[in-house]
């Protein structure tokens, strides 16, 4: 378990900050442009929990966990010793949390429009932040290792954040759906 005694430390008034290998890098560096990204994400999945029906809660804090831990793996450049991070068999359950859920929507007539309810409003948010820590990712991965999950998970879980959404929609029923040109006449 992590401990902390003092939130502050003084290390950062420079404009840097510690990975977790203890080597030190600028704020503005692409890893801690994807972790901050990524903590974001949490955050605003963190919103998405004050809106959200009792069978989705516990799986939106899992999530969060998980956040956590795919951060515990950006933080450390160096990729040797044992890891904390994401594992295949949670991108499963990712699949399997997309199918099942997926599987209660009304088929998709449009594409669909951030909205409708206040769940499904913070989820789309979220799915957006996620999507921004992928690229990012994606970005420091041109430049140095990282770990193929890490990468895999994002994609997975800004699929299921959509998802989640519209089962916040009244399954789909009360989706906002894209009318293309709809505002073109007054």
């Amino acid at each position: 378990m992590v401990r902390l005694s003092r939130i502050y430390t003084r290390g950062g008034d420079r404009g840097e900050t510690s990975l977790g290998d203890g080597s030190r890098v600028a704020k503005c560096d692409l890893r801690i442009e994807a972790l901050g990204t990524v903590d974001e994400a949490n955050a605003t999945i963190g919103f998405a929990r004050l809106h959200a029906p009792v069978e989705v809660d516990p799986l939106l804090a899992r999530i969060q966990n998980e956040l956590f831990d795919l951060g515990a793996e950006l933080c450390r450049p160096r990729q040797e010793g044992e890891r904390l991070g994401i594992t295949p068999e949670q991108i499963v359950r990712l699949e399997s949390e997309i199918d099942r859920f997926n599987g209660e929507l009304e088929p998709l007539a449009s594409f669909v429009l951030p909205g409708g309810t206040p769940a499904s409003a913070t989820l789309h948010l979220a799915r957006t932040v996620v999507r921004r820590a992928e690229r990012l990712v994606v970005a420091l991965a041109a430049r140095e290792p990282v770990e193929p999950t890490t990468l895999r998970y994002l994609n997975r879980l800004s699929d299921l954040l959509f998802v989640l959404a519209r089962f916040c929609n009244d399954r789909g029923r009360r989706d906002v759906l894209w009318q293309p040109g709809g505002t073109r006449e007054a």
